[in-house]
């Protein structure tokens, strides 16, 4: 046996290691492998969730307590202090705010640790080969499960407040769904931002707390104050969330504005997202 076949027989597969360089893999092996390494993603999530005592008592307790002392204290501050207006219900303003609360914290946190997720497994990617995407996507979907139990309070308090259950409400999940694609792509967006920038995820809260206030969480979508209407539409977070809080709060079938704005923004973010974190991550090992 030549040296060449034995060469082929221990080798089959032949590796041509190339410099880094900033363009688009090819798609199709490229989402073929994303596909087969789904399992490596969920197991990524689940080490979170457990590092994040998330499916402890205690965790999961937090994680719904947080934004609803957050509710709390900005329906003090708009409804009671702020004198909030009577066009609507204070049941339904502070199940509106809780509702809205939830949904936004969730796409923050899912934005957020997006953004993180490429400089925070900096080690994983100089020791192992995979397509870099599931890092943000396993922490979307670690932002998900931890959301989750937020929508059993939320249905407590929708009941709590005198609210009835509608039909309409089995319809919300279209829009979280919208709103999951969007934040994939926003954190895609941010991490590979922040392996060039490594202050992106210190300016993000501030951010993302400017965003809140421009959103329709602490005010109904078709309330929406006279200073932000000139530019309402440019929020991708306003049909996103007025969607989900129109369906979820008062059981009403969003306008077909609000289901064209939330998908065209959805996948607006998604393609962007992807397109521009594949055609960076080949120089992020290089670059950590």
């Amino acid at each position: 046996m030549n040296a060449t076949s034995v060469d082929e027989e221990f080798n089959p597969s032949v590796h041509v290691y190339e410099p880094h360089k900033v363009g688009l893999p090819a798609m199709r092996p490229y989402f073929k492998a994303l596909w087969q390494r789904r399992e490596f993603a969920a197991e990524m999530s689940r080490t979170n969730i457990r590092a994040a005592n998330t499916n402890t008592f205690f965790g999961q307790v937090w994680l719904v307590l947080n934004p609803l002392l957050l509710a709390a204290v900005y329906y003090l501050l708009v409804d009671i202090i702020g004198g909030g207006g009577s066009k609507v219900d204070a049941g339904m303003r502070f199940a509106h705010m809780c509702g809205g609360l939830f949904v936004f914290y969730y796409f923050s946190g899912a934005m957020t640790a997006g953004a993180a997720s490429v400089v925070g497994g900096g080690k994983l990617l100089m020791n192992q080969s995979f397509p870099r995407m599931l890092l943000p996507l396993s922490a979307v979907r670690t932002a998900f499960f931890r959301f989750l139990p937020t929508l059993v309070v939320y249905l407590a308090i929708h009941l709590l407040m005198g609210l009835s259950l509608r039909w309409q409400m089995l319809l919300a999940p279209a829009f979280l769904v919208m709103l999951t694609v969007f934040a994939a792509g926003m954190g895609m967006i941010f991490a590979a931002l922040q392996v060039y920038f490594r202050d992106t995820t210190s300016f993000l809260p501030y951010f993302t707390r400017i965003w809140l206030y421009m959103s329709p969480v602490l005010w109904f979508a078709e309330f929406a104050p006279a200073k932000f209407k000139g530019f309402i539409q440019y929020n991708p977070l306003y049909p996103l969330i007025g969607g989900w809080t129109d369906l979820l709060v008062k059981g009403k079938i969003p306008n077909i504005e609000m289901w064209i704005g939330g998908a065209f923004w959805a996948v607006l973010a998604f393609v962007i997202g992807s397109l521009f974190f594949m055609s960076r991550e080949r120089e992020f090992v290089v670059r950590l």
